[in-house]
Order: structure tokens, then sequence, then C-alpha cells
């Protein structure tokens, strides 16, 4: 193996095989990274190529996107901002902070006998219709798809209970449209007041990408936090103002 270039003090250097072993690559893909210009230029010296850190840095980089599903080209455009002075991998931990999903329902598959045992004659074209109209469910040869066990248990025991599953679709649909509304609510608040760098996203520091990810990830939770008190207190005034309304109450009084 070469003799790595350092002397005290200095960073420390490698040659492309030095470099590619400790990336754990192929001298190969090393150089097909250097011709895609995903690697920055190394230092020569004569005929040697030597590389540092910050090209080590950057193959794990190309490493952790390829693992998240990245093109290469998709890569090289986020390496190009990269170049223009915004850190890549802050920029990619923002990405994923603000895109992670919210919810953790898990899918569920089931066949058109169990449906049919769930929801007898209900199960119409029509109620089928609205439920894929709504996103909830994708129809197979064999039976559906639902997107949230959590909701299909919920909807199987609302019509155990004798609700009708007309009207638990047309109250879900009322529903989610209530919740679209209640999260434009939220992300126009954390959008306007918290995240106004994001406008100016060209000149984004990777300091302040760094901070804006860790705001986000501490707001998600209080953001859900909200929503579930906020619709619990309008609950307790619903249900009780429907209380005071049925007749035998006003009798009382």
């Amino acid at each position: 193996m070469a003799e790595i270039k350092k002397t005290a003090g200095e960073p420390r250097e490698y040659r492309v095989e030095e470099l590619a072993q400790a990336a754990s690559i192929t001298t190969r893909t090393l150089r097909f990274y250097r011709e895609r210009k995903l690697l920055q230029p190394p230092r020569k010296e004569g005929r040697i190529a030597w590389y540092g850190e910050e090209h080590l840095a950057r193959l794990r980089v190309i490493a952790e996107l390829l693992d998240r599903g990245h093109t290469l080209g998709g890569i090289a455009e986020l390496i190009g901002a990269g170049e223009s002075g915004r850190d890549v991998a802050e920029l990619i931990g923002l990405q994923a902070a603000i895109t992670a999903p919210w919810s953790d329902e898990t899918p569920v598959r089931l066949s058109w006998a169990e449906l049919t045992e769930a929801f007898g004659e209900q199960l119409t074209e029509a109620n089928t219709a609205e439920s894929i109209d709504q996103g909830y469910i994708t129809v197979h040869e064999d039976g559906i798809t639902h997107i949230s066990r959590r909701l299909m248990d919920a909807t199987v025991s609302l019509v155990s209970e004798g609700v009708p599953l007309s009207a638990v679709l047309a109250a879900s649909r009322k529903a989610q449209e209530y919740a679209d509304a209640v999260a434009e609510v939220f992300t126009t608040l954390i959008r306007d007041q918290l995240l106004g760098a994001l406008t100016h996203v060209e000149t984004l520091t990777p300091g302040e990408a760094a901070r804006l990810t860790e705001q986000i990830r501490r707001l998600r939770p209080l953001a859900r936090t909200v929503a579930d008190a906020q619709f619990a207190l309008a609950m307790d005034r619903r249900v009780h103002a429907e209380y005071e309304a049925l007749p035998h109450h006003r009798e009382e009084h």
C-alpha cells in the first residue's frame, strides 16, 4: 500500500486507492464520480493526485444520498448547489426534515370476502367509489388496500354499532376537509413566522440550514399536541351544547 502523505500538523491526504478504500468503494467508482464532476478536483503534485478529508466527506455524502434513493443526476445538482456555497449535507438534512411523513399509519389489505363480512349489503359501488375518491383505498382484483389500519378499524367499528357506511364516509369527507384546513393553519403559521429564511434559500448558510432543521423537528410534535388539545376542547364544547339542547334537559330546567 502506498504511503499516506501527511506531516505533523497537516491534514491527512490520500492517493486514489487509499481514498477509495477509506470510502468503501472501488477505484473505478471513484474515477467515475470524478468524471461526473461529483468529486472536487484533487491536488496535483507532479503526476500524483492527492485527495483530502473534504473528498472523503463528499464521498460519504454521495453514499448517503444514494441510500436515500437519489439518482446520480439529482446528486450532481445538489453538489452544484454545494459548490455555490451551500453545504449539501445540511441542505439534505433540512429537506428531509421538511418532507418527512407526519403520519405513521400502517396500510391494511382486505379481501372482498372480508369486506363483505364487515359491511354486508353496504359494500356498494357508490360507497367504494366514495372511498376511492377520498384517497383511502386502492382496489385490486382480489380486494382493497386501505392506507390506514386505524381508520379502517374505526370504520368497521362504527358500522358494527349501527352507523351506515355512507354516513361514515360523509363524515370522513368533512373531517378530511377540516383536517386540511387545520394543516393549512399550521403550515402558514410556521412558514410565515418561523421559516422566513427559506424564502431566500439561495443564500441559506449551512449553519442556518442546521438551525432550521432542528427547529422543524421540535415544532412537529408541538403542532400535533395543539391540534389534539383543540379537538378535545371543541368536542367538550359541542357535546355540552348538544346535551343542553336535548328536550328532557330543557324540561328539567
